[in-house]
């Protein structure tokens, strides 16, 4: 690769692009619900329940209806990870990570529509608006 000045002014559109990004009211929510996540001693407590449901789910989990309390376990760790994803600072965690995923894609997304309405973006979304040539990428519909 050459270095030349249009490089330079790329990465300096880029600097300016991350900032704006950083300065945005989405990455200001998501750090104050990270925080307040990681804070929260009712989130501990009910991600070590979890944790602990879940060790000793895996413990048995490779004998399968064989193990005494298969089932028991099982519903445990799946109560447990409920109770930790429905309490109020996990979920208000998730819906702002999900809204800077979301900014973060519509940005790779812009980014490649612009260079090449081909370029397939993954979005890692599946519920995520594609571009107007999603779908296999190949050339199987004789377009």
């Amino acid at each position: 690769m050459i270095v030349t000045e249009k490089l330079f002014e790329i990465e300096d559109q880029v600097e300016n692009l991350v900032e704006a990004i950083l300065a945005s009211d989405s990455i200001t929510s998501y750090k104050n619900n990270r925080k307040n996540m990681y804070d929260s001693q009712d989130v501990r407590e009910k991600q070590k329940a979890f944790l602990d449901a879940k060790d000793s789910f895996e413990r048995i989990e490779a004998y399968g209806n064989h193990a005494p309390d298969f089932r028991t376990k099982q519903r445990a760790v799946r109560q447990a990870k409920r109770a930790l994803d429905m309490s109020e600072e996990v979920a208000e965690f998730r819906f702002s990570e999900t809204e800077v995923q979301t900014i973060l894609d519509l940005v790779g997304m812009s980014v490649a529509q612009t260079i090449s309405e081909d370029i397939k973006v993954d979005a890692g979304n599946p519920f995520f608006e594609k571009g107007k040539h999603s779908g296999c990428g190949g050339n199987c519909h004789a377009s």
